[in-house]
């Protein structure tokens, strides 16, 4: 699923941005979170991982420094909900879906959906369930306001896991597919909005 906000490789003495067009960074990413959700971290290899971005082993090492340096910015899902969370709480709801949308469509794959999906071994779910509930439940927990702020972020994060399952399920064809921002957030943010008011 992808960012380009993720923390930064170790310093390679390397001037130019690590970000952007012709850097490979972002591509790597895209292979590494697919490579990753689909394959146990023992059956990945750096290799693989750059066949498919099109880049070099080396130049992974160079942005990234190893294997497990990499697979620690793929689980990382604080970018992500640092721009879902961007909003007021009365305009919560509209604005999760509509960033949703828009980090699927700039990351060309889900940013969170990954948590349900990885086939990793026991120990990396159990990492991978621990940094979503950190990065993402618990800090919306820590935005609500009222009663049962723990339950309803926990109901929050799994409707916005079912808006991104959905969009997965129903593309290239399905009526998701051809809906705007827009009329999904008229649909579907008014049930996010109510758990996130509690009322």
């Amino acid at each position: 699923m992808s960012a380009a906000d993720e923390p930064s490789a170790p310093a390679t003495g390397q001037t130019a941005p690590d970000t952007g067009p012709g850097t490979g960074r972002e591509a790597i990413i895209l292979a590494a979170r697919r490579a990753f959700t689909l394959k146990p971290y023992a059956e990945v290899t750096l290799r693989g991982i750059a066949a498919a971005a099109g880049v070099s082993p080396s130049l992974i090492v160079k942005r990234f420094g190893s294997k497990e340096a990499l697979f620690n910015t793929v689980v990382d899902f604080r970018p992500a909900a640092a721009e879902l969370f961007a909003a007021p709480l009365p305009d919560l709801g509209r604005h999760l879906v509509l960033t949703m949308v828009d980090l699927r469509d700039r990351l060309r794959g889900d940013p969170l959906l990954r948590v349900v999906f990885s086939l990793g071994i026991e120990d990396e779910r159990t990492q991978l369930r621990a940094r979503f509930r950190e990065q993402v439940t618990d800090r919306l927990t820590g935005l609500l306001a009222g009663p049962d702020a723990r339950l309803r972020a926990e109901l929050v994060a799994g409707q916005l896991l079912g808006l991104g399952a959905t969009l997965s399920l129903h593309r290239p064809d399905g009526a998701t597919s051809h809906a705007t921002a827009g009329r999904l957030a008229e649909l579907y943010a008014p049930g996010i909005q109510h758990l996130v008011d509690g009322t």
